[in-house]
């Protein structure tokens, strides 16, 4: 199933959601006129497990937040943007525009951290904005829980869209998520291979959850002072 919108009014204009966008396309068009450099600047941008975990050079942390930036292909980045775009603009019209900034970068990072820990000898590059898009639906599935999402399904060679509540459909994709990520766990720590961070989704979309919940109490506990 691919999100198409949802039917969640926002208030604000969602300046944050598209500023990222604009941000990792910009980084896109870096990486295609990388001169046939594009493995080199993977390596360089891209969160490393083994030069993480093994401190290899303590700029190398920066890369926690370049990763969150670069995409192995154009699907790999459509597919991003389309899902940050369907279901970020809710969560920064609740956050905030800063908020927001803050709570997606740091569900990508938290996301990459944990992959990194359970594969920390990998000496291939994670990257994309899947970890941090991960925390967005998260925060999505506890707020809107009851929205109407507009997705197209394939239907043999035909594409119908249809109407379905966030609820069921989140709750699909976190079953696919983790359905993957544990049965590609053993075979990407034998392949030395991050591949496909399944896990690192599922990670982002817990890490969304809990920040939701801890923001959510700051601002009561701040309107109540």
């Amino acid at each position: 199933m691919i999100p198409l919108k949802d039917d969640n009014p926002t208030n604000t204009f969602p300046f944050a959601t598209i500023g990222i966008i604009i941000i990792n396309l910009l980084v896109f068009l870096f990486e295609m006129n990388s001169g046939g450099q594009l493995d080199a600047q993977l390596f360089l941008f891209g969160a490393v497990p083994y030069r993480i975990t093994h401190l290899e050079g303590l700029p190398v942390l920066i890369t926690l937040l370049t990763a969150l930036f670069f995409h192995m292909d154009i699907v790999h980045l459509a597919g991003n943007m389309l899902y940050l775009w369907v279901f970020g603009q809710a969560i920064e019209d609740k956050l905030g525009h800063l908020k927001f900034i803050y709570f997606y970068l740091i569900c990508g990072i938290v996301a990459s951290m944990g992959f990194i820990m359970l594969i920390p000898d990998s000496k291939l590059p994670l990257i994309g904005a899947s970890g941090a898009i991960s925390g967005v639906l998260g925060a999505y599935f506890l707020l809107y829980p009851e929205s109407r999402i507009q997705v197209l399904v394939p239907l043999f060679i035909f594409w119908k869209k249809i109407r379905i509540q966030a609820f069921w459909f989140l709750l699909f994709w976190i079953i696919l998520q983790l359905f993957f990520g544990t049965t590609t766990f053993n075979l990407s720590k034998t392949a030395n291979s991050g591949g496909v961070g399944w896990i690192a989704h599922v990670i982002g979309f817990i890490a969304g959850a809990l920040f939701l919940t801890i923001f959510s109490m700051h601002a009561v506990s701040a309107r109540s002072k």
